[in-house]
């Protein structure tokens, strides 16, 4: 009997299906936890456009503490991750007590900053009609800055040792909190009293402190985590270990600020162009911010996987976990950009029935049809590249990219060429574009040069071996 031989399986076969099976419990934990945005969009927009137009400032200026959280703690997974593949399991407990003792710093850094939040709408030069609304919105939300920090540590944590199904999980207790009450807090329902705007805030802090409670919960009673002995592994803070993940985490969190503050910052300067186009600037970014987190979920499960192909010194598998992320995500962008660009009136008419502010929401969405393809790569090499644990030549690119040429082409246009809304987005295709580039070619030359990076680093002496790698 002839049998037929099988093809053999490559590194980039095998890294394709380790990627997608990590990546896809994230990109619906993360499409899970932008419905929460969604869902107070969605409440907003039904309660008027005031207080659409409201939330939309105050979440942008609360996207400023996401990319604070993301962007130090993202050090978390790919030092997880390469303890792990090198097989240092009793490691990983005192370096996550050392993380704690970080997320809670900045928990309450940026419960101070969002509570003084006034002097940036005023800035900013927010339209008076929705300044005082969305600095209690803001202070209402600065509540849950702690809480939020916490999630986030415990969360990386889960994501570097590739269990990434809890993300999944506390993501959807988050919406199934949030909607609720959200919208007896907006409205006045279920025995609250009605709160427009500042009830989207309340209901945010009180429902990341959920998040943050039964994470904790779970992590410390998951058999999964037993053998790391996570309660005997904490510690009192110690500068080194700290300032180890800070000399990563800092660069990551430039990193993130640049391309997070771009848009943040578009939306406060479209802040100033009056209620409807906020409002149709709201709905746009939303629609833009859920199709970023199939590429988002993707980049996340590539750092895991090249940080565990590095620790285990394996520059092959390294490679074929980027290249398996950039594929993975190329492909989700070809269908988010083709939803876009047929179904853009429908999708902002499931947000609003404002003709004008559909009208031209609408139009916004095409311009983020363009820079998909350049959003899903650049933020899937940037992944790649922090599990190479390289951010601060990256972090020099993204400043580059975002802020010399995205925000000159957006501010230029919108202000200089009075083409509003759509002179601010042609700013988000230009730095998008222009980082993809960037960083794509940063993590070009890194993976040619990873087996000069890995020869001579004994397996015998694990610790030379990743910090030669960190740099």
């Amino acid at each position: 009997m002839l049998t037929t031989p099988m093809r053999p399986v490559t590194p980039l076969r095998e890294e394709l299906g380790e990627v997608g099976r990590l990546a896809a419990p994230l990109v619906v934990g993360q499409l899970l936890a932008m419905l929460m945005n969604v869902a107070d969009t969605v409440l907003g927009g039904q309660h008027g456009p005031h207080t659409l137009a409201v939330i939309a400032v105050g979440s942008a200026v609360w996207s400023l503490v996401l990319i604070a959280c993301l962007g130090l703690l993202f050090s978390i997974p790919p030092n997880v991750a390469q303890r792990d593949g090198a097989g240092r399991r009793d490691e990983i407990a005192p370096l996550l007590s050392q993380a704690l003792w970080i997320a809670w710093a900045i928990g309450l850094t940026l419960f101070v900053l969002l509570r003084s939040a006034g002097v940036l709408l005023d800035a900013m030069a927010v339209d008076a009609t929705l300044r005082a609304d969305t600095e209690a919105f803001l202070q209402a939300a600065s509540w849950g800055a702690p809480g939020l920090a916490t999630f986030f540590a415990l969360r990386f944590f889960c994501e570097g040792l590739g269990y990434t199904r809890a993300t999944l999980y506390f993501s959807a207790m988050g919406v199934a909190v949030l909607i609720p009450l959200g919208y007896g807090l907006i409205f006045g329902r279920f025995g609250f009293r009605e709160h427009g705007a500042v009830g989207a805030g309340i209901a945010l802090a009180s429902t990341v402190w959920l998040q943050a409670i039964a994470m904790a919960a779970f992590v410390l009673r998951h058999p999964r985590f037993a053998d790391l002995h996570l309660l005997r592994g904490f510690s009192r803070p110690r500068w080194a270990p700290i300032r180890d993940l800070l000399s990563l985490g800092l660069p990551i969190a430039f990193m993130i600020l640049m391309e997070g503050s771009l848009f943040v910052v578009t939306a406060l300067l479209i802040g100033s162009l009056g209620a409807n186009t906020v409002a149709s600037h709201q709905i746009a970014i939303n629609v833009a911010s859920i199709t970023f987190m199939v590429p988002l979920g993707i980049g996340m499960a590539t750092t895991v996987r090249v940080g565990h192909a590095i620790g285990a010194g394996d520059a092959a598998r390294a490679r074929a976990a980027a290249q398996s992320g950039l594929l993975l995500a190329t492909a989700a962008q070809v269908v988010s950009a083709t939803a876009l660009g047929l179904f853009a009136p429908r999708i902002a008419a499931l947000y609003t029935t404002d003709v004008v502010v559909g009208g031209l929401a609408a139009q916004l969405m095409l311009y983020a049809a363009i820079f998909q393809f350049s959003d899903g790569l650049q933020v899937v090499a940037a992944s790649a590249l922090r599990g190479l644990k390289d951010a601060r030549v990256p972090a020099f690119l993204t400043a580059v990219a975002y802020w010399g040429i995205g925000m000159t082409v957006g501010w230029y246009g919108a202000f200089r060429l009075d083409r509003g809304a759509p002179g601010m987005w042609t700013g988000l295709i230009a730095g998008l574009t222009a980082a993809a580039v960037l960083l794509l070619a940063r993590l070009y030359l890194r993976l040619r040069n990873l087996p000069s990076d890995i020869v001579g680093l004994s397996a015998a002496n694990p610790e030379n071996r990743l910090e030669s790698l960190a740099h």
